[in-house]
């Protein structure tokens, strides 16, 4: 019998090919064949929200090869991703083959391997039309809010914007962010550390209470310097020591949003990298030995839950590499999240027989990191918690108490694989020496230490990914596009890792927040999804989803009509230091099809544009010129001398205004705290300490 296939990925066509062999035949449709039209909104809100689907253009060829290949197969399978975005594509394939929608010819591959594959194709079902309402509600949703919301935007703001559920809500958490951190009013504050020794051995006590028992707050140098002045002729002794051990559990393996989170923290991979890596990663990757294999499983998913054959085959791996002492007693099982979909088991690796190590040469160095990532993660989720001996000390100097701890890893357990990144830097700890009640102490040394209260820090990728999570916006299959159309709308820019609003991000989210309060309010967001959720369990009618949305949503936008009848808002024009050498004015910087200019402001009477240059310090190691910010197609920052092919110098190394001790050109900064210098018969480089600021030491006593 000939049996055809239908995945929507053409490499992971090729895998799936290679696995079930003769008498199948594999082909991709490499994402959707029908959807709405552009032309038009395409959905008949009269008429029960009834969509109107057409055979994309670009598909025609595709769509008459198929319909010959099914009319010559004695059966289709239906292959596409095991997602709502999957079962829609099923569902469109179905259609326009004609095929009964009551035959079991849905399969799905939570991983491509040869043990996946046999799984999915031994249990064919039918096409799960809850599946199917949710991501058409979805759909229409979004069409609903772009072909509505968009026009007026372009009529009250400027043209070529666009707005949707899911990023409105996002930029608003970025630009409420924006607003807490102008609004803080930063205060001063001292703190007071000692340096003190027993025998040989030196550690930090910092000042914690005065005579009054309460604890010590200082406002300025004055009141610090007379204070630290006061307990330099202190005695000091340890008046209590309290000791007790700390567990500290794994994480669980990866999610969607907790892979993007880690990756953008530890690998520095923006959510849209990160996903396209898991992607090739799914699909399969070419292993000698082997074959063409999948190496993690399905990378949309919310669900903490890993198979038991996995479980076993990791707990394998670390009884053969680590011993049974790194195993726990019994199997950790995580507990889910609300409104967690569950579909699939969490992001681990198909086969953890398979190190990172041993696939290094079959991998790109992209998909190495992310893979090694994963594999970490899901092993070292399986493994013993690390245990700690704590040591907390009271130590007395005269009337005042000052308090030290620290640990010591008594066992290591997961940590000797894998620790989960952190969004901030955790406070360094303190390596104490055996202390009792009663020991003195001598103190080496006392440090004032001035500090200011910081703003809440700006998102970044992970955060904000982390924030749209704990939250309820979007979905695992939503983050990465949503944060990709902020930035690529010019709403938001990144300035490191840091997601900053423009101007025209600010306006927007002012007027959305004005206008649909429902729009970019997070719990009415949240609370949509929640009844796609519904859809999805066969819960909720999805027609009833649309009908309450779009009843508030309609009168929102015909109030808004009228009370900005009229009206235009203006986009407040970023000025620049360049003077237009036509007419004298201070050009502003403007946005085109290509990216960021200088403009005259006086346009139509002043037309003159230029380049917009941003000088870097320093200068090209190569010829001596100025060094130039420039930007890549993916917007990707790097940097290049001002003579461009002329002299060729390029480097993704951010130029310093410091400068080589060995031969005098300029130094560039490097991940990983390093300094180095670009001349090739130079080489030098340096290791950069972050210091702690203080306000001054005094003499040891």
């Amino acid at each position: 019998m000939s049996k055809l296939v239908v995945v929507e990925s053409p490499s992971k066509a090729k895998t799936i090919q290679k696995y079930l062999g003769s008498g199948y035949e594999v082909i991709a449709s490499t994402g959707h064949i029908r959807d709405l039209p552009k032309s038009k909104m395409g959905v008949d809100i009269e008429h029960g929200f009834q969509p109107e689907y057409i055979e994309m253009r670009e598909k025609k060829e595709f769509i008459k090869a198929i319909k010959s290949k099914a009319a010559n197969s004695d059966y289709v399978y239906l292959a596409t991703d095991p997602d709502r975005e999957g079962e829609a594509i099923s569902w469109h394939l179905c259609q326009v083959l004609a095929l009964n929608l009551q035959e079991e010819n849905r399969i799905t591959f939570n991983e491509i391997t040869k043990n996946g594959i046999a799984k999915g194709i031994a249990n064919p079902r039918k096409i799960d039309m809850n599946l199917v309402d949710a991501q058409q509600a979805r759909r229409i949703l979004d069409r609903i809010v772009g072909y509505k919301l968009s026009p007026f935007l372009w009529k009250k703001v400027k043209r070529g914007l666009s707005a949707g559920r899911v990023q409105s809500a996002a930029l608003r958490i970025i630009v409420d962010r924006e607003q807490e951190i102008r609004a803080f009013v930063s205060t001063e504050y001292w703190t007071i550390d000692a340096l003190l020794k027993k025998g040989k051995d030196s550690f930090k006590a910092y000042l914690h209470s005065g005579p009054d028992g309460k604890k010590v707050q200082i406002a300025d140098e004055a009141t610090a310097k007379k204070l630290n002045e006061q307990l330099k002729n202190a005695a000091y002794t340890v008046s209590a020591v309290k000791k007790g051990t700390r567990k500290k559990q794994p994480a669980p393996p990866f999610t969607t949003s907790t892979m993007q989170q880690d990756a953008s923290r530890k690998l520095n991979f923006n959510a849209q990298r990160t996903m396209r890596i898991a992607q090739e990663l799914y699909e399969g990757v070419a292993v000698p030995g082997v074959g063409m294999t999948g190496l993690i499983t399905y990378m949309r998913t919310d669900s903490l839950r890993i198979s038991e054959d996995a479980r076993q085959a990791g707990n394998a791996y670390i009884r053969d590499n680590y011993g049974d002492v790194y195993l726990p007693e019994k199997p950790r099982y995580y507990k889910q999240k609300k409104n967690v979909q569950d579909a699939h088991e969490a992001i681990r690796p198909t086969n953890p027989a398979m190190t990172p190590a041993q696939l290094k040469d079959s991998l790109t160095s992209d998909q190495y990191k992310l893979y090694k990532l994963v594999w970490e993660r899901f092993i070292a989720s399986l493994m013993q918690v690390c245990v700690l001996n704590t040591m907390q000390a009271d130590i007395a100097a005269d009337d005042y108490l000052f308090k030290a701890s620290g640990y010591s890893v008594k066992f290591d357990g997961y940590t000797v694989l894998y620790e989960e990144g952190k969004d901030e830097a955790e406070e360094e700890q303190n390596a104490l020496p055996s202390l009792k009640a009663g020991d003195t102490l001598e103190l080496d040394e006392l440090t004032p230490n001035q500090h200011f209260t910081q703003p809440p820090a700006r998102y970044t990728e992970a955060t904000l990914i982390k924030t749209m999570e704990e939250n309820g916006i979007g979905r695992p299959s939503t983050y990465a596009p949503t944060i990709s159309t902020l930035t690529s709308r010019e709403y938001v820019e990144r300035e490191k890792k840091a997601l900053v609003p423009t101007a025209l991000g600010e306006i927007i989210t002012g007027l959305m927040k004005e206008m649909f309060q429902d729009i970019v309010d997070l719990k009415f967001t949240a609370k949509v999804e929640s009844e796609l959720d519904e859809v999805e369990a066969g819960q909720m009618q999805w027609v009833k989803v649309l009908e309450k949305f779009y009843k508030d949503f309609d009168k929102e936008l015909q109030s808004a009509e009228k009370k900005l009848d009229g009206t235009r808002i203006k986009v407040p024009e970023q000025e620049s230091d360049v003077i237009c050498e036509k007419c004298g004015r201070k050009m502003v910087i403007r946005s085109g099809r290509f990216g960021k200019f200088l403009a005259c402001p006086g346009f139509p009477e002043c037309k003159n544009t230029k380049p917009l240059v941003t000088e870097m310090p320093g200068s090209c190691p190569k010829c001596g010129g100025k060094i130039l910010l420039r930007k890549s197609a993916k917007g990707n920052k790097y940097y290049a001398c001002e003579k461009g092919k002329e002299c060729g110098f390029m480097t993704w190394d951010e130029p310093t205004d410091k400068r080589c001790p060995q031969c005098g050109k300029t130094l560039f900064k490097r991940r990983g705290g390093l300094l180095v210098c670009l001349d090739e018969s130079c080489g030098y480089q340096e290791k950069v300490e972050r210091k702690k600021k203080s306000a001054g030491k005094t003499a040891k006593k």
